[in-house]
């Protein structure tokens, strides 16, 4: 009896140390801590005293017809402006369709866009600087950022590519899910944008207040080909031809957010 629950005793301490044994090994979910906004960076869009529109590119529903179509294709197809040319297609089927058979050529398209690193850059671009010399003061200065003249921050590819704006569209849609950053690859600070948040220079010392517009670098691979519209009696499905790949890179700045580095020193910079 005894040494049955001398057994029984050890299988239960095995079976809790399962438990902990299989926690240790279970990856641990890493938060997307690059995306984070940090301290040094501040919204301005309130402020901006040139209003940017919004850069509302929303993923293009397809209709029922561009589905069955997409759906038949080998190859992924996410281009928004072939989805749009698919919807605005319209097909009628006959009853006497038998031994119908037609061959539409709709032309070589970017089809989808893989994104494969997604890196903000919080000083993408020098915007401003703020400066004050104190160096004959007793006391501390405060100084506050004042957008000295307007400023137009651009981004775009990193080499040339066929159908670029139609590739910049599907760049700009899977860095903004990836960032849940309000992204665009024109953007403008106005002259006279200010922030609140004080920045105080000691005596004796230069202040410099530099202002940086954020920008985020993707990189990934476009895929191309050759679109077919078949019709074979009732049935319709795209073949895709000629299939290729190229790798691309982009540089797409943050819409409305300004980042800050202040410095003082003695001597000017």
């Amino acid at each position: 009896m005894k040494k049955n629950i001398s057994l029984l005793m050890t299988l239960l301490l095995m079976l809790s140390f399962i438990p902990s044994a299989l926690a240790q090994k279970a990856p641990v979910k890493q938060s997307a801590v690059k995306y984070q906004v940090p301290s040094s960076v501040r919204n301005i869009s309130k402020e901006n005293t040139y209003p940017n529109s919004t850069q509302d590119l929303p993923f293009l529903q397809p209709s029922d017809l561009t589905k069955k179509l997409i759906n038949s294709s080998k190859v992924k197809i996410e281009n928004p402006d072939l989805i749009r040319m698919l919807n605005e297609t319209s097909i009628n089927s006959t009853p006497f369709a038998i031994g119908y058979r037609a061959i539409v050529y709709l032309g070589q398209w970017p089809l989808n866009y893989e994104s494969s690193e997604t890196s903000p850059n919080w000083e993408y671009q020098k915007i401003n600087t703020n400066y004050f010399d104190n160096r004959g003061g007793k006391v501390p200065y405060r100084i506050k950022y004042v957008q000295e003249a307007q400023k137009m921050i651009r981004g775009g590819l990193t080499s040339k590519i066929q159908n670029a704006e139609e590739v910049k569209k599907m760049m700009l849609l899977k860095a903004m899910e990836k960032t849940n950053l309000p992204l665009a690859f024109e953007t403008i600070i106005g002259a006279g944008t200010k922030n609140d948040h004080i920045y105080n220079i000691p005596p004796n010392r230069l202040g410099y207040l530099y202002a940086y517009a954020p920008g985020v670098n993707e990189k990934g691979k476009v895929t191309y080909g050759e679109v077919y519209l078949m019709l074979k009696g009732s049935k319709k499905f795209i073949v895709i031809k000629n299939v290729t790949s190229q790798g691309i890179g982009a540089w797409i700045p943050v819409q409305d957010y300004v980042s800050f580095g202040f410095a003082a020193s003695e001597r000017p910079r």
